[in-house]
């Protein structure tokens, strides 16, 4: 039960839950009313900015149209413009490519005709290393004989006196020296210069210590080194002693003598480490010399046998000289006479003048012979001759 004022409600009456129920739902539909009123006036005022907004974005969304139709031309003229580019770049392209292909085919060419040229002239080089090939074998077979020839004592003298005949006569002449010459002991010289006196004609012998020289060299111990010095200062002592008692002959030969030596190795190993022995040579007027120093000597043995020469034809000289002299007088007189005839022809060539002037003027005068006297006739003047004329 519920009461409310004057008046009571009971429940459990059908009736009154009805009438409350009803109450009840009119309650709730004003309510919902009042709710949705206020919400509409809430959605009014709400519904103004949101125009607003909404306008606001249709303006952009305009906006963005335009920009994208812009953008679409802009595409368009991107488009036509990349378009037009990768053209002429294919055009420049195919024209360099063009060009580039030429190029390589010129290029091409001229390798191709370099290396044919050179491939020509790699063959000719390698027949002219053939060739040196072959050279350098026939060398070696050369020196084998070379080798062969040194290893006898006889061909190596004879190899020495080649050597000493060619230099002797590349340096003098022909009549100042005589190879293999004997002397008055019956010995022969390799060679026998011609010097006048003093100091009179020298003698070149030729020798070659070839062995001893070779053991010194192939010498590996000093013990070796040293026997190897002593043999060859024994066989240079021994040509020295040999040239010093054969070739200096006291009145036909000078007061020395040349011994030869055609190795430079040999002349220098005496003069390096047995120098003793060299001056065992001065001391018995043997001076040894090698191909070069021969030379030089013979130079200056050339140089005197000049001088002798000069010496010798002095006496000519001067009798040519004197002879020179008259003839030169001779044409001194043979000019005087020719200028006395000079003489005597001027004078005759002045008379001729005068004679050619006088009648000159005679046939002037026969020009007017029939209108002018004629004048008496000077006398003639007579040019005399000079005598003998």
């Amino acid at each position: 039960m519920i009461t409310i004022g004057d008046y009571t409600l009971d429940l459990s009456d059908p009736l009154t839950i009805g009438v409350l129920a009803a109450v009840l739902v009119t309650v709730l539909v004003l309510a919902l009313l009042f709710t949705i009123a206020a919400r509409a006036g809430r959605s009014a005022r709400m519904v103004v900015p949101l125009a607003q907004h909404l306008e606001s974005l249709g303006q952009r969304v305009q906006g963005l149209s335009d920009g994208q139709e812009r953008l679409s031309g802009g595409l368009s003229s991107v488009s036509e413009a990349q378009i037009a580019s990768q053209a002429n770049l294919l055009k420049l392209m195919e024209a360099r490519l063009a060009e580039v292909s030429a190029r390589v085919n010129e290029n091409l060419q001229g390798s191709a005709t370099r290396t044919a040229k050179s491939l020509g002239e790699l063959q000719q080089r390698l027949q002219t290393i053939d060739k040196a090939q072959e050279n350098i074998e026939k060398l070696s077979g050369n020196v084998l004989s070379l080798q062969d020839i040194l290893s006898n004592k006889q061909t190596r003298g004879a190899f020495g006196e080649i050597q000493l005949n060619d230099i002797v006569s590349k340096a003098l002449p022909s009549d100042s020296y005589a190879l293999q010459a004997t002397l008055s002991n019956g010995r022969r010289a390799d060679c026998l210069i011609h010097l006048p006196n003093p100091p009179g004609p020298i003698v070149i012998d030729s020798k070659f210590p070839l062995e001893a020289y070779e053991a010194l060299r192939a010498a590996e111990t000093p013990r070796a080194v040293e026997e190897a010095q002593r043999a060859l200062r024994a066989a240079v002592r021994a040509h020295i002693k040999a040239i010093s008692e054969r070739y200096i002959i006291e009145g036909e030969t000078a007061d020395g003598a040349l011994m030869f030596l055609p190795s430079e190795a040999v002349y220098a190993e005496l003069h390096a480490n047995l120098p003793e022995v060299v001056r065992e040579g001065f001391a018995a007027r043997v001076w040894i010399v090698s191909p070069t120093t021969c030379m030089a000597t013979l130079n200056t043995m050339r140089a005197i046998l000049k001088d002798a020469r000069m010496r010798e034809q002095a006496g000519a000289i001067r009798k040519t000289l004197r002879q020179l002299h008259r003839d030169v007088e001779i044409v001194v007189e043979r000019v005087d006479k020719l200028n006395t005839h000079f003489g005597q022809v001027r004078g005759d060539l002045e008379g001729l003048n005068t004679a050619a002037e006088r009648a000159g003027k005679r046939a002037a005068r026969l020009d007017n012979f029939d209108f002018e006297e004629l004048e008496a006739e000077p006398e003639p003047r007579v040019v005399p001759l000079k005598p003998g004329e």
